[in-house]
């Protein structure tokens, strides 16, 4: 522990580390978006996800592939060009859409096949009641099993380390090489199975259960055909399934409504139109849409537990954000000296750097080096007759004795102690400089010779490059941003003004960040945040998207619904945009998909009854050449569509932050009208087409 932490207890900063095993995640960013691999899989895939008992599980496309049949049937027993065509493209339109998901799937599988071969069976070394080794097979170790793991083995399985320190190479789940320290007690004694022990003897207490281990989650997690449909998604889906069957009896109703005006209306034209109208773009694309989203996550290095945690994150009305390493870079800085009782700002300098020669931490290396800069004091030869005084939690002080000099520096109220042990008295001033740091978000560290204060050294949290601008977007899609602190309520408010945050929570206790949960959720807001230690387990299930650190310990990770495996705290905010991303691309494709029902609409019934109905004729704006080659083009689009917005779907519709409301005439201006356009330029082109071809 630092000074800075003596004086404000806050959750350690978390490593930031590359993608998740860098073959693992090598997969998700080496895979371009139509990888050969990917595309051979996903073209077998979609001919047998023509089950019909997969298929139903998507109304829209089940009627689609009824339809196919009928059409096959009639095709068969009365067999023609047209019916032949119109069977052929019908076919297609279910395998597109099947395509599609299969896509989507298939990058999930491909991630999980290499983390599968990650996975070894290894020897673990159990620990039996009487405290003797016995070697069994990792597969065959429940929870509660205790191992022992040294130098050089690989962690069986998840666990705790309830005896022992160790450093550990997490390169097989993060993908850093630099080796982490684990021990028993606090928020760093997790350990994940497949991970190996470079240094000393741990002894590790297993929490999963066989068969149920970090590794195995990701593998099931990451392989989109194990994912279920959110409510959203659910909900979005019975819409569909309505509109498809509202559509049946106006479709059904045109047979003697054809008869009567004299049209022949055949049961192909009439499965052609009811395609062509009910809302099959967005129903062949939704799975694919929703997959998508769970697979950028992974991209990100993020595991989530479910799909309802993505649109969860999407809906995010306030963000609960811890100071450290999320909003600061994690370290405070010297930046300036303030002398007092009548010492200049080179002696305070000078003392300062010498109580901080043997502190390691990166706030000592900064007050050595802002010496350097300011006085070009450098290091010197203490000779053999000088002691370093370590840090300590119950001193909240570190210095140095040098001939017969006592340097200290550390947290204002330990030094004025020590100095008034010391015989010394206190400058009228201290006080006053204490206060102003404070009051200005920053750290105040005294420094005293003896009984004598020299002055106060300012110790200043770095708030992140860029980071009020992200706020200021968060604050346009109304997002409420609270950033969270151990620091005492004056500095917590200095850095909230600096940081451009809506709200703080200072001296932060678990307690404390439940009700503030709590609070806002009974006001119907949905609330994002993110921990690492046994005390936010209770916070990050209460959340309605709990981002767990994968430092962070097992009760952490078991509370959270997502896992983020770069331990990075700022990644909460991206989480919220793919969620949005999700949300608005699922949003975008729905308006485009009904935008397109109405264009196929005007395109094919004015093309069927204006030889009987002239009056139709002002509708029939696209001039098509016959009936048939109206109802063949229009089905040749709906299935061309959707093998269009492949890409759209599974990269996502790119974010903006904005209002809701902006995103709404977004939406309408480019995937609305742009819907109702596409098919009247493309329906005519595929026309000419055919007709060109003399098909018709």
């Amino acid at each position: 522990m630092t000074e800075t932490q003596a004086r404000n207890p806050q959750p350690p900063t978390a490593r930031v580390s590359p993608p998740i095993a860098k073959e693992a995640h090598g997969v998700a960013q080496a895979r371009s978006l139509f990888d050969r691999a990917i595309l051979r899989q996903a073209s077998v895939d979609a001919f047998k996800k023509l089950d019909p008992r997969i298929q139903i599980k998507n109304p829209v496309m089940f009627v689609v592939l009824v339809g196919t049949i009928v059409t096959l049937i009639e095709a068969i027993v009365h067999p023609g060009l047209f019916v032949w065509s119109i069977t052929a493209w019908l076919f297609g339109t279910v395998l597109f859409a099947n395509f599609a998901e299969a896509m989507a799937e298939g990058r999930g599988k491909a991630q999980a096949d290499t983390l599968r071969k990650m996975r070894a069976e290894t020897e673990a070394r159990r620990l039996d009641e009487n405290g003797k080794e016995v070697r069994v097979p990792a597969s065959a170790l429940t929870k509660g099993d205790r191992v022992v793991c040294e130098s050089g083995d690989l962690i069986p399985s998840d666990g705790d380390i309830i005896e022992g320190i160790a450093s550990v190479d997490e390169s097989a789940i993060t993908g850093e090489s630099a080796p982490v320290i684990r021990e028993s007690g606090g928020d760093r004694s997790a350990v994940t199975g497949g991970t190996k022990v470079l240094s000393d003897r741990i002894v590790v207490n297993i929490t999963a259960e066989r068969g149920h281990t970090f590794i195995d989650r990701m593998i099931s997690l990451v392989e989109g055909a194990s994912r279920q449909k959110t409510p959203n998604e659910i909900a979005l889906t019975i819409l569909l399934a309505v509109l498809t069957i509202v559509f049946l009896p106006v479709v059904v109703v045109l047979e003697p409504f054809g008869r009567y005006a004299g049209v022949g209306v055949s049961v192909v034209v009439l499965v052609a139109l009811l395609v062509c109208l009910i809302p099959t773009t967005i129903g062949a694309l939704l799975s694919a849409i929703g997959i998508a989203g769970m697979d950028r996550l992974v991209q990100r290095n993020v595991l989530a537990m479910s799909g309802r945690a993505v649109e969860a994150a999407g809906d995010v009305q306030t963000l609960l954000l811890d100071k450290t390493g999320t909003i600061t870079l994690g370290n405070r800085m010297a930046s300036a000296f303030y002398p007092v009782g009548g010492h200049s700002e080179e002696e305070l300098a000078a003392a300062a750097q010498l109580s901080s020669l043997a502190d390691e931490t990166p706030e000592g290396r900064s007050i050595v080096v802002l010496a350097k800069e300011r006085f070009n004091i450098r290091e010197r030869d203490l000779g053999p007759d000088h002691t370093f005084v370590p840090f300590t939690a119950q001193t909240r002080m570190s210095g140095l004795d040098v001939d017969h000099r006592q340097v200290r520096k550390g947290a204002a109220e330990a030094v004025k102690r020590w100095v008034i042990d010391q015989g010394g008295t206190l400058p009228a001033e201290l006080d006053t400089i204490v206060e102003r740091v404070a009051r200005a978000g920053s750290t105040p560290l005294a420094v005293a010779d003896g009984g004598d204060v020299l002055g106060v050294v300012e110790l200043k949290d770095v708030v992140k490059q860029g980071i009020r601008e992200r706020f200021d977007a968060m604050r346009q899609m109304g997002i409420r941003t609270v950033m969270i602190t151990g620091d005492n309520p004056l500095t917590a408010a200095a850095i909230a003004e600096e940081a451009g945050v809506d709200d703080y929570l200072a001296e932060a206790t678990p307690e404390a960040k439940m009700a503030l949960i709590r609070s806002e959720q009974e006001g119907g807001k949905l609330v994002a945040m993110t921990g690492d230690g046994t005390n936010d387990a209770p916070a990050l299930a209460q959340a309605d998207v709990g981002v767990a650190m994968n430092t962070g310990t097992t009760a952490a990770k078991e509370a959270g619904n997502m896992v983020d495996l770069d331990s990075n705290p700022t990644k909460l905010i991206d989480i919220v945009e793919i969620g949005k991303q999700l949300l608005i691309t699922r949003g975008a494709l729905t308006t485009f998909s009904i935008s397109n029902d109405v264009a196929k609409y005007f395109a094919i019934i004015p093309a069927l009854f204006v030889t009987t109905y002239p009056q139709l004729r002002a509708l029939n704006i696209m001039r098509l050449h016959s009936p048939q080659s109206a109802v063949l083009s229009a089905v040749i689009f709906n299935a061309l569509v959707i093998i269009a917005l492949i890409p759209l779907a599974l990269r996502g519709v790119r974010f903006k932050a904005a209002s809701s409301s902006a995103i709404l005439r977004r939406n309408v201006l480019i995937y609305g009208i742009g819907g109702l356009i596409t098919p009247f330029i493309f329906i005519k082109l595929i026309d000419l087409i055919l007709v060109a071809l003399h098909w018709y």
